[in-house]
């Protein structure tokens, strides 16, 4: 095998399975296509002890932090293709390339689909964001909107007025009924029932909203919760487990993250319907000892992950 461990993705989750494998001095290779998720974000906030720093700067850090250990590879790169082989798995690059390991470290994200409405696009990551706790103090407690896809809307609502004046836009896509909109009023959230045409302000910031009915509502700040897709169809094609989640499918995965597939792990969002700095690290440090632990012990050791709920 050419490596011991390959870890396909290189931002957070990718990035902590790395430097726990180079400190076991495990052979590893890091490949990354350079698209992780939280690009669009300009600060990473909430992550201990990187709190307000660019996702890009914390990334460039871990970058020359694993430079250090000999045995980890960084590699710019795209796996396509995945395949599993005797004793361990192929990947084929974009470039063509073949590489193999003994095992697998899936990190590879997921992919955001906003809703259609003029201005968004634009604004995401900066104005137009899916996390309260990941960018809502830096909006200064100004008025601030939840856009509605689903039901899930109405735990956003419930959340935001805790960071400023909040009004839900249910966008046709959800009705509170009589017990929620209660819920709701208790909080001091308005909720517009008019959709949301267009956003307005100079971008990337938000101003306001302008609904369909020509009203203009301020907002500073709109909470989404887009669909996801897994950015890379290896899990796919490796035949792993997915589970249903609020916002799309993601990878089963067992409390080491080891998915379905002896010997494939998976950390990060791909792997989690919660999106988070911490939680991504967290679970690459998880897939990193449950690699590890399977190399050491075989893999009759390691349960894997199951699931009835396949997507």
């Amino acid at each position: 095998m050419d490596f011991d461990i390959i870890i396909v993705g290189g931002s957070f989750a990718g990035q902590a399975a790395a430097i726990q494998l180079g400190r076991a001095r495990r052979r590893v290779l890091l490949l990354d296509a350079g698209q992780p998720r939280n690009r669009f974000a300009r600060d990473s906030h909430g992550f201990l002890g990187q709190d307000g720093q660019a996702p890009a700067a914390i990334m460039a850090t871990a970058k020359l932090q694993l430079a250090k250990y000999g045995t980890v590879e960084q590699r710019a790169g795209r796996a396509v293709e995945a395949h599993v082989i005797e004793g361990g798995f192929q990947l084929l690059t974009k470039k063509a390339q073949t590489i193999r390991a003994s095992r697998l470290i899936l990190a590879t994200g997921v992919k955001d689909s906003l809703p259609d409405i003029p201005g968004m696009q634009e604004r995401w990551g900066s104005s137009v964001l899916h996390c309260p706790y990941c960018h809502g103090f830096e909006l200064n407690q100004q008025p601030l909107g939840v856009l509605a896809s689903s039901e899930l809307a109405m735990h956003q609502a419930m959340l935001v007025p805790d960071w400023g004046p909040t009004t839900l836009f249910t966008q046709a896509a959800f009705t509170p009924n009589a017990e929620q909109e209660a819920q709701l009023i208790a909080r001091g959230v308005q909720i517009e029932k008019t959709p949301i045409a267009e956003l307005l302000g100079s971008k990337p910031g938000l101003e306001a909203v302008r609904l369909q009915d020509g009203r203009i509502v301020a907002a500073s700040g709109l909470f989404v919760a887009p669909k996801t897709e897994l950015a890379s169809d290896l899990a796919i094609q490796l035949g792993c487990k997915l589970t249903a989640g609020p916002t799309g499918a993601f990878i089963a995965v067992d409390p080491m993250q080891h998915t379905s597939v002896p010997g494939v792990f998976a950390a990060g969002d791909a792997a989690s319907p919660m999106a988070n700095a911490t939680i991504a690290a967290a679970a690459g440090v998880m897939a990193a000892g449950g690699a590890h632990h399977s190399l050491i012990y075989g893999l009759a050791e390691q349960g894997g992950a199951s699931s009835d709920k396949a997507a």
